[in-house]
């Protein structure tokens, strides 16, 4: 009986230390860290180039399991009016174009993984297609990122070309429409989540 005893508590303490082990492994989940990550978003216009950086960003990314890069679930949200140039009249215009007084945020919202390819260290390649909603209009886009993970963060990093008109937004003009600004624009992220 006593031996029995033994046995029984070796067996539970094991399975219990097998189920910690492996929800610490798989199912992990970390936060954006606003201070560290970057994004900016570069455009064209008659006059020159230009761009802007999100100043306030927020999100989560979590994991199936984080050593074989299999990603559950990512959310990032931008406020839009966080998005700065340096120049207050052409951030007007920005926020004019984004629609900032009814549509606060820019959000992407993962929607599938369709390929994971380990480079080896706790980097990956991934491609994805997930949710942008951009002045109140959602689309269905393809991403193409890398990420470098560790045990205590996670850094996403990529760009994606998109056509304003894409999202029903105007490309903004200035000085009376004399200043035209390109329909083109590229999204160039660096996103630490820890």
């Amino acid at each position: 009986m006593n031996t029995y005893k033994k046995v029984s508590a070796r067996v539970l303490s094991i399975m219990v230390l097998f189920v910690i082990t492996v929800n610490s492994i798989q199912a992990q989940e970390f936060s954006l860290a606003n201070g560290e990550s970057t994004l900016t978003v570069l455009g064209t216009s008659s006059l020159h180039d230009w761009h802007v950086d999100a100043e306030n960003q927020s999100g989560k990314i979590s994991f199936k399991n984080l050593e074989a890069g299999q990603i559950e679930k990512i959310t990032i949200d931008i406020v839009a009016e966080s998005l700065k140039s340096g120049k207050s009249a052409m951030d007007k215009n920005t926020y004019k174009a984004l629609k900032t007084d009814k549509h606060k945020n820019i959000s992407f919202q993962l929607a599938e993984v369709k390929n994971v390819v380990s480079k080896g260290n706790g980097a990956f390649s991934v491609s994805a297609t997930g949710y942008l909603t951009v002045a109140g209009t959602k689309k269905l886009i393809p991403l193409d990122f890398t990420i470098t993970t560790t045990k205590s963060s996670v850094k996403l990093t990529g760009e994606k070309k998109i056509k304003m008109t894409d999202f029903n937004i105007d490309p903004p003009k200035a000085l009376l429409g004399t200043i035209t600004t390109g329909n083109d624009i590229t999204i160039k992220f660096s996103t630490i989540f820890k």
